[in-house]
């Protein structure tokens, strides 16, 4: 396999079938979004997600579910999951995206799950694609980033009896 190859390899780490899509009002707070503050009437759109890993780049898909067309994604670059993706205040089941048209401007939608478990798989699924870059990295640098992982197995003081 060549390495264009390689780099062109799509892996999905999780699909939910339906999610729903919400236009959401500007940010009342420097803390954050509220969904308590989106209007069942604000729904602009329901259907499937898929989370998909591309080398060190991830994406979040929303499409049809019959026709498998693409309705918006969000792109999550390296170390920047926080102003891609940010959970509501006041529920674990709804996210904010920042979506991308690839000419430089974007929009923030409201995603909300059905379901808090397949919210929670969700994140899971975003945690584990973000901890598969950081080995990947630090197999091809030689080093670990987290040094005070490590646990020290020998003692500092000596605790035997006299």
């Amino acid at each position: 396999m060549s390495l264009d190859e390689e780099d062109s390899i799509e892996h999905t780490l999780l699909v939910v079938r339906e999610v729903s899509v919400f236009k959401i009002p500007p940010r009342s707070t420097s803390g954050g979004y509220k969904c308590g503050e989106w209007l069942q009437s604000d729904k602009i759109w329901s259907g499937r997600l898929r989370v998909v890993s591309c080398k060190d780049r991830c994406e979040i898909r929303l499409e049809d579910p019959n026709s498998g067309e693409l309705f918006a994604a969000c792109f999550i670059h390296p170390g920047q999951r926080e102003s891609s993706v940010e959970p509501a205040l006041d529920s674990s089941r709804y996210f904010v995206l920042k979506i991308e048209d690839g000419n430089g401007k974007h929009a923030f939608i409201g995603l909300g799950f059905n379901e808090r478990n397949e919210a929670f798989d969700f994140n899971v699924a975003l945690s584990d694609h973000e901890k598969h870059v950081r080995r990947e990295n630090e197999k091809e640098t030689g080093e670990t980033s987290d040094s005070g992982s490590h646990i020290d197995i020998h003692p500092a003081v000596n605790h035997r009896l006299k």
